[in-house]
């Protein structure tokens, strides 16, 4: 069962996602049936039990005979999503003191169609106020519907401005509010490990890329 298995990724061990689950499904029921509907051995049910208790799913709600009915999943999910989001707070800010900003003279170079579209995916969805995108459509199509709500997105296509690939190759450009940007080369009709790529936060090549866009936007409006 797939809610299982994603209530284990949460951290509940097996046997406390069956027994769970099977709550949820019998609604309030004696340990000797929710081993019987979990697949549980009985002498495990009682423990199994009683740990759901102390992480707050489950309660019990009768002495004569003892039963247990669930908690809320959607409180459980609401407070295993806090958690979450705590955690990676924590983490970002342990991170950000590990590892300095790049360099703005940086060039980092990317090999391979799935390397670029990987990067050009991150700089989108982190996003704050606008991306600016040139070149193949599908691709910033793709891209446009990973932007965040209220980001600005800027696309041109190339076709009335001077090559900036060599023969055969399809060029794409994306900044990302002005601090970020991919250069990409995409070469027609081979493999996409072909393809080869630069990331910078060179905020000379981020400016240069801006302007080349709304260059073509230009001519695009004028034609």
């Amino acid at each position: 069962m797939s809610a299982v298995i994603h209530l284990q990724a949460l951290g509940l061990t097996e046997y406390e996602a069956r027994a769970y689950t099977a709550l949820l499904a019998l609604g309030r029921a004696v340990p000797a049936r929710v081993a019987r509907q979990a697949g549980i051995p009985r002498p495990k049910i009682y423990e199994t039990l009683e740990r759901l208790e102390g992480r707050g799913l489950s309660a019990r709600v009768g002495q004569t005979p003892l039963e247990y009915a669930p908690l809320s999943a959607r409180e459980y999910l609401a407070r295993a999503r806090r958690s979450f989001d705590d955690r990676l707070e924590v983490l970002d800010r342990d991170l950000s003191r590990l590892t300095p900003d790049p360099a703005p003279e940086a060039v980092y170079h990317l090999h391979g169609e799935a390397a670029i579209r990987a990067m050009c995916e991150d700089l989108t969805l982190n996003a704050r106020t606008q991306v600016v995108m040139a070149g193949d459509k599908v691709l910033a199509e793709h891209l446009e519907k990973l932007t965040p709500r209220g980001v600005k997105v800027i696309y041109s296509g190339l076709a009335e401005l001077p090559s900036i690939a060599a023969e055969g190759q399809q060029a794409f450009l994306l900044t990302r509010d002005s601090e970020a940007a991919v250069i990409a080369h995409f070469i027609s009709g081979s493999e996409g490990d072909q393809a080869h790529g630069v990331h910078t936060h060179n905020p000379m090549i981020i400016h240069l890329i801006e302007g080349y866009v709304k260059l073509a936007q230009l001519r695009q409006q004028a034609g």
